[in-house]
């Protein structure tokens, strides 16, 4: 049995991580464990544009607590299970600390994995790209690990 663990979050419904799964589940038996990265509101990529404020140029920025990011990984990581399992694939998985390193680490801790795939926003829009997490991610768990882009969004 193959086991795979899946750091994902604004990529949970993509078309690419429902292929990149259901490519390795054919291969064999396999299990997934879903990491969801609780990312803050105000990282998530629907925040990308600002909106300007008609006073002094600034932009608007409202405060949004750890736990609605929670909440929302939490409503994504539901979503994500329901479709992997209605496609045949065993599946679970929780949502962790907003760092996706620290998220994997807490993942890891007491289970192993044959391999990590990372499926990120394409990778002009991906903070984990540019923080080159696939290889922080290998170096640090000694597993092959795999990063896989959404299309454009």
């Amino acid at each position: 049995m193959r086991r795979y663990a899946i750091v994902a979050n604004q990529t949970l419904d993509s078309d690419q991580l429902l292929s990149v799964v259901t490519e390795r589940a054919s291969q064999g038996p396999a299990e997934f464990w879903l990491v969801v990265p609780a990312t803050p509101v105000k990282d998530l990529a629907s925040n990308v544009v600002a909106v300007p404020m008609p006073v002094m140029g600034g932009t608007l920025a409202l405060p949004h607590p750890p736990a609605e990011a929670r909440r929302l990984a939490q409503a994504k990581l539901d979503a994500a299970l329901t479709r992997l399992r209605a496609a045949g694939v065993t599946a679970d998985g929780s949502v962790a600390d907003p760092d996706p390193l620290r998220a994997v680490d807490e993942a890891v801790a007491g289970r192993s994995f044959d391999e990590i795939v990372v499926v990120t926003l394409p990778t002009r829009f991906s903070l984990w790209m540019h923080q080159d997490l696939p290889d922080r991610l290998a170096h640090h768990f000694h597993v092959p690990v795999t990063a896989v882009a959404t299309e454009d969004v």
